[in-house]
């Protein structure tokens, strides 16, 4: 054996911090040191993260408190996304996190709604989903201590301000023993088998280590630029390359859940913080210029602008290769998957998960590198999936571009998918399965498509019966929810921030 015995890490931001803290927990600093050489690129896009329930497990296994982690973030509580103007310009649906409805016995509760949909029923999929009955009447509790309550099966995520979450992550590992050092990176040295030796930054500093760690953003200095990493461009699926974001004055509550509103070439996202509103237009520049994504951004402002609008270029995608010989690309390094279902945190979790379970000597055997690029491959494809569906599903064809979406050709794993839904309901497991059930089915149902029929098996249940577990399963979610403190309340008794953040 030749165990590691330092790691280094290229960029900070989210990416890098995430990496260095949780390594922090899995690896004794006596036996393999880390340390973090910021450079100047911070790799968030916009000037807010919307994350998932993944990202609270995430911070709790760091040893972290949540709520004094939510004040020293700006953070507020997310439930959900809203998505208007995607199936058609006037209509909206919500994607929550968390259950919709209990199980029939042996049979999912979607086979039974769907049945009585199919034989008139009134009610709508999401009034099951206690997520997106607090979201409706913005209100918010934490669902773990009401567990024997009608919304004991919800789940919360936080939307968080990206630089403060980073420099709170950067104490607390500083404190576990991490070492962080600033400078622009000039020159990485390799051996003769292309393995990276060490790294010079601009004022002549040598950093050696025995396993690199790229999360320079899209700059991607070690994977691709030093060891020539080529990148899997998924433009054909999902043309969205720019980006303009602002943040703006909060023009009124805050709400506990994300918005994803349609554009003409696009969609516009809101993400409120306890200060503030992050608002971004991410947009195809085959379809707009930049001038006119600007003057669709500040047309719908709900707040005064505390910023000069950035333009900022992405490229949606994945590394051919996100490790290779002694580098591990994470973050915008390692591929981008537009933030429509705020997966970015959890595919740099993800990777490091990954990495600590196929953890290398410095010999960096080639089947465990081979095995993390095929099962993270897979999880980047599956996303993929998840988001192109909000886009080749809908109805608009008021605008070329999403014209062009409406008719694009699917990737064979999404076009096998729906296919497989249509026929009565069933969906695909795969690798990963970050999106359960409840979100394919709420994603599917809010962009109109609707299985042809329902599972046959659900006739062995007593029809009655079903109908009469839907109408007392909603009723006692509003009922609960109702008394629920609403969430600029809850916010202010439990996480008012201490701070005010810079913009």
């Amino acid at each position: 054996m030749a165990p590691l015995k330092k790691i280094v890490i290229v960029g900070g931001g989210m990416s890098g911090w995430i990496a260095a803290v949780t390594l922090s927990y899995q690896l004794n600093p006596d036996v393999c040191q880390i340390e973090l050489v910021e450079t100047d690129d911070k790799d968030a896009i916009g000037v807010g993260e919307s994350t998932l329930p993944s990202f609270i497990a995430l911070i709790r296994s760091l040893g972290i408190d949540e709520t004094d982690f939510i004040r020293h973030t700006q953070a507020s509580f997310k439930l959900g996304t809203d998505f208007s103007g995607w199936k058609q310009r006037d209509t909206s649906y919500f994607h929550p996190f968390g259950v919709i409805g209990r199980r029939f016995d042996a049979h999912e509760f979607y086979q039974g709604w769907l049945k009585a949909k199919n034989n008139g029923s009134s009610y709508n999929l999401q009034d099951f989903s206690p997520c997106n009955v607090m979201a409706k009447h913005g209100r918010f509790f934490p669902p773990e201590q009401a567990q024997k309550t009608p919304i004991g099966g919800a789940e919360y995520a936080l939307h968080i301000d990206a630089k403060l979450a980073a420099d709170y992550l950067c104490r607390h590992a500083e404190k576990r023993g991490v070492t962080r050092a600033d400078g622009k990176l000039d020159e990485v040295i390799c051996d003769g088998r292309g393995f990276i030796q060490k790294l010079t930054l601009h004022d002549g500093r040598e950093i050696s280590g025995d396993f690199f760690i790229d999360c320079s953003g899209f700059r991607a200095l070690l994977i691709e630029k030093t060891l020539g990493v080529g990148y899997r461009d998924w433009s054909n699926y999902l043309p969205c390359d720019r980006a303009i974001v602002v943040p703006t004055e909060n023009p009124g509550g805050i709400i506990p859940y994300t918005r994803a509103t349609a554009c003409d070439a696009g969609w516009m996202w809101q993400i409120p913080l306890q200060d503030r509103t992050c608002n971004g237009y991410l947009y195809s520049s085959k379809f707009c210029s930049d001038e006119e994504a600007h003057n669709t951004l500040m047309g719908v402002l709900g707040g005064d602008a505390l910023a000069e609008p950035s333009v900022i270029p992405v490229l949606t995608g994945v590394r051919k290769e996100m490790w290779k010989n002694n580098c591990l690309s994470l973050g915008a390094a390692s591929g981008f998957i537009e933030p429509l279902e705020s997966t970015s945190i959890y595919l740099v979790a993800r990777g490091v998960n990954f990495f600590l379970r196929f953890f290398p000597d410095r010999q960096c055997m080639p089947a465990l590198i081979n095995e993390y690029n095929r099962r993270m491959t897979a999880i980047y494809e599956e996303i993929r999936d998840f988001v192109v569906l909000h886009y080749c599903a809908t109805q608009r064809e008021d605008t070329p571009f999403w014209r062009w979406c409406k008719s694009m050709e699917l990737p064979p794993s999404l076009h096998e998918r729906i296919e497989l839904f249509k026929g009565h309901g069933g969906l695909r497991e795969g690798v990963d399965d970050l999106f359960q059930s409840a979100s394919w089915q709420s994603v599917f149902e809010g962009m109109g498509v609707r299985p042809q029929n329902y599972c046959p098996r659900i006739d062995n249940l007593d029809f009655n019966a079903v109908q009469a577990t839907l109408a007392q399963t909603a009723a006692a979610i509003d009922t609960v929810v109702q008394k629920l403190p609403m969430h600029d309340e809850f916010l202010r008794e439990h996480c008012l921030t201490t701070r005010k953040a810079e913009c």
